[in-house]
Order: structure tokens, then C-alpha cells, then sequence
């Protein structure tokens, strides 16, 4: 299985893996320069290492989140997480339209969630999944 995934990772990077985590650092830079946004750099750079490398993975979130982190979900909904998710929506297009890259389409959706509402979230190894909840 850890082949599978090694095979999966190595397409994705190469099909749209890079380009998307690009845009999570950009993302994260803007962050850090703006100083108050520094937790939302580093929930982008965690979310930027999950995009580059997604299988395997998967995201839980985190049983002491609380009303902080769905503050900072609207605030980052509205400044960035549109942004990346309308990118992500944009790369699976020609993912599905070319057969092949019908798998990677369907993950690029599925990390649409987490690039909406990231604060309050944790990347953990798929297998680690339910047994984190």
C-alpha cells in the first residue's frame, strides 16, 4: 500500500501538487508580513505540506478547538480560503477532463473543505484517522 501511495504522491506533485502548495506559500507569506495574520501562515503552511503530498493523509479536527479557530475560519473564509478553493475547483477541471486524471480531480475536491475552513484541523497519517477522533 505505502507504494500505492508513493506513486500516487509522486503523480500529484507532478500533475498539480506543486502549483496548488505554490499557492498555499504565497498564501502563508502574505500571512507572516502582515503580522497579526501569523497563525493563519502557519495553518497555510500546514495545509500547503498536506496539498504537496496528500495521500496517505488526512485531516481530524482537533477536540480543543473552539470558538477561536471558527473566527478565524470566516476571517480566513473571506480573505483567502475562496481564493484556494476556487484553485482547486479550476485544476480538477482538466483532471477530469482527461480520463486519467479522474482520481486526482476527485482529490483535488476533496481538499476543497479544508482550504475553506483550516483553523482547528490537524494532518494526520490516514490510517491514524479514527482513532484520533
Amino acid at each position: 500500500m505505502k507504494l500505492i501511495q508513493l506513486i500516487l504522491n509522486i503523480l500529484w506533485v507532478v500533475l498539480c501538487g506543486f502549483w496548488m502548495a505554490l499557492g498555499y506559500l504565497v498564501a502563508a507569506l502574505i500571512c507572516f508580513v502582515l503580522i497579526v495574520t501569523i497563525p493563519f501562515g502557519i495553518a497555510s503552511l500546514r495545509i500547503a505540506g498536506y496539498v504537496l503530498w496528500p495521500f496517505g493523509r488526512t485531516t481530524v479536527e482537533r477536540p480543543d478547538a473552539g470558538a477561536p479557530s471558527c473566527v478565524g475560519n470566516v476571517i480566513w473564509l473571506v480573505f483567502a480560503g475562496w481564493w484556494l478553493a476556487l484553485g482547486h475547483l479550476l485544476t480538477s477541471i482538466p483532471l477530469f477532463v482527461s480520463i486519467i486524471g479522474i482520481p486526482f480531480g476527485w482529490a483535488n475536491l476533496k481538499l476543497i473543505p479544508i482550504s475553506l475552513m483550516p483553523l482547528g484541523r490537524d494532518v494526520v497519517p490516514s490510517d491514524e484517522a479514527f482513532g484520533a477522533r
